[in-house]
């Protein structure tokens, strides 16, 4: 098995390499801030290390607290990421085309931090930590830009989470 991304859900679909739908992975990615350096080329390599799955709405593709070694680029549909305070299901974020998540279990191997539930039908393009290490091993230039697209949203959302848990933080003078 690739991944076990989606495994939650029985009617998830196995759609095959993410280089079998390049064109919608290159209009999906280009557009979105995080990953306007890429190139097309750029683009297509990375499809080429990406397993594509296609779920319906309401599916859960990943839980908090489960393991995880995988992040996913939302392609088509939307969904929400849920993070568990005090019992109840908050929403965290909402997804979007071209969006990512689970890219901290990615690059650490622990426990998924939040859910992700689809609100519509959906296809998603997944990367597991093997695939990024031999992405890493086979082309190192794009395996780099990769990390730092990764290290620019997870510091993007670092600042985010920051500002929404500490409002007014920067507005009090030394």
């Amino acid at each position: 098995m690739i991944s076990a991304f989606a495994e939650l859900e029985p009617d998830a679909q196995a759609l095959g390499p993410a280089s079998g739908f390049l064109n919608e992975f290159i209009d999906t990615l280009r557009p979105q801030a995080p990953f306007e350096s890429l190139t097309n080329e750029d683009a297509a390599l990375l499809s080429q290390y990406m397993e594509c799955y296609g779920v319906p709405r309401n599916a859960t593709v990943l839980r908090e607290g489960d393991e995880g070694d995988a992040m996913a680029i939302l392609l088509t549909g939307a969904a929400a990421v849920l993070k568990n305070h005090h019992g109840r299901q908050k929403i965290v974020y909402r997804l979007q085309p071209g969006d990512m998540f689970g890219e901290m279990s990615l690059i650490d191997g622990q426990a998924r931090f939040a859910s992700c539930v689809t609100t519509e039908p959906s296809d998603f393009a997944v990367l597991t930590n093997a695939r990024l290490k031999q992405l890493l091993d086979d082309h190192p230039r794009l395996g780099n830009k990769f990390l730092l697209i990764l290290l620019g949203v997870a510091n993007t959302r670092l600042r985010l989470a920051t500002t929404r848990a500490l409002p007014g933080l920067l507005d009090d003078p030394l």
